[in-house]
């Protein structure tokens, strides 16, 4: 596991590199803009699809294909069914995007002129297809996870990122306002076909004849709905502090995008790592035994938050000279630095809360215990929305970045200790 951990964190230090160095680009040429904003708002539905369906589908698919595995073995019918799934969900939310383009932009970005809507409409058209794209991708490479194939599932997803820096570099004139999303687009493709290549390689995927009636994928069903509520509620935080920032000055949705680029990148490299490896990992070792697993689990959380507290107080620290260091060149000034760097702060707070809560998220979805999680996606959705609506007024942007942290916070807490009451009962 250890090993694993490392490979993958090595990988992930690598892609999050590339990634940064897309974002300094991308402020480079953009800084605190108005085309900026509208990319953001425009990839805001795709990801928030990307991260609430296709990834909550990945998530109860691992356990409950590591059990098809260990038990049933007809893989190839449970593969069949799951791809089948994919399609069908990530076409689904691609129509209901495309349709709802207007009246989504009118209900909750209102007040802005007919350009600046339809600069966001544009760009939405090209970054939309990838939703089918993310789907294939995020279930093929929860296959290769499985298979204890980590590194090139991980860095399958360095193609967006270079595609926006090839795109900025040498097509930024003939793409015009298009180029982010443009690059968005094809980096989505190019990660796919990575992935597909990868796969058919490994000899991992096995088509058969789907199986909808099979124990394990009537247990992925069970668990689904309240794995998607569960993240749905979470995913309409990043929304709620996009429509709060948009009431605001031009570019303040671009600051908070940079403020929490250090902090995501920090969580990345460690979360990502962990949570990769972690959730096939649970979902393995629960099942030959669930007590031990517990032990592993409260080890792992106290090393994290040792690990990620030093982290967090250096970041603190070295904040205004890192935003300065990392993105103040040409459109990106001294002035967007000082903002950038103080809704950097507000993020970091959430640092060991958010990792540890990563982490017990995916042992939870492993046991598949996904129920208290809407409990708990629905407090800090309240919770969210309510701290927003309180510290706008008292700290501007600034506390919609300290609303973030806060039910971070919380909601680790709260995982915590629905955990240690799960232990109690199998000790």
């Amino acid at each position: 596991m250890i090993a694993n951990v490392i490979t993958v964190g090595i990988t992930v230090l690598f892609v999050k590199g590339i990634g940064f160095f897309k974002e300094i680009i991308v402020a480079e040429n953009f800084g605190l803009s108005e085309l900026l904003d509208t990319f953001l708002i425009a990839v805001l539905v795709p990801s928030f699809i990307n991260g609430v369906f296709l990834g909550s589908f990945k998530s109860v698919f691992i356990p409950n294909y590591v059990s098809e595995l260990k038990t049933g073995k007809n893989i190839g019918a449970f593969q069949s069914t799951s791809f089948i799934i994919t399609i069908f969900v990530s076409i689904f939310f691609f129509l209901i995007a495309f349709l709802f383009t207007d009246v989504y932009l009118e209900s909750f970005f209102a007040g802005h002129t007919q350009q600046y809507y339809e600069l966001i409409k544009v760009q939405f058209y090209y970054v939309a297809p990838s939703i089918l794209f993310w789907g294939f991708s995020s279930l093929i490479s929860g296959i290769l996870t499985i298979d204890d194939e980590f590194t090139f599932s991980s860095i399958s997803a360095v193609f967006l990122p270079l595609s926006i820096i090839i795109c900025l570099f040498f097509f930024k004139e003939e793409l015009g306002n298009i180029v982010l999303a443009f690059g968005t687009l094809v980096g989505s493709f190019l990660s796919f076909l990575f992935l597909l290549f990868v796969a058919i390689k490994r000899k991992t995927i096995h088509l058969n004849k789907p199986d909808f009636a099979s124990v394990n994928i009537k247990l992925l069903f069970k668990q689904l709905p309240a794995k998607l509520t569960a993240s749905l509620l979470s995913g309409i935080n990043p929304l709620v502090d996009q429509y709060f920032a948009a009431q605001l000055i031009i570019g303040s949705i671009a600051a908070l995008n940079y403020g929490i680029k250090i902090p995501a990148f920090a969580i990345g490299i460690i979360g990502i790592a962990l949570g990769n490896v972690l959730l096939p990992y649970f979902s393995k070792s629960t099942i030959d035994n669930k007590k031990e697993a517990f032990k592993k689990l409260k080890r792992i959380l106290k090393y994290l938050i040792i690990g990620s507290s030093l982290t967090m107080v250096v970041l603190l620290l070295l904040s205004l000279p890192i935003i300065s260091l990392v993105f103040e060149r040409n459109a990106f000034t001294a002035l967007d630095s000082e903002i950038v760097s103080k809704v950097q702060q507000m993020y970091l707070l959430q640092l060991p809360a958010y990792v540890t809560g990563l982490i017990m998220v995916k042992f939870l979805t492993s046991i598949n215990k996904n129920n208290f999680m809407v409990l708990t996606s629905v407090i800090v959705l309240l919770m969210n929305f309510t701290l927003n609506y309180i510290l706008i007024d008292i700290m501007g942007i600034y506390g919609l970045a300290l609303s973030t942290s806060l039910v971070s916070i919380v909601n680790s807490v709260l995982l915590y200790a629905y955990i240690s009451h799960l232990n109690k009962l199998h000790v």
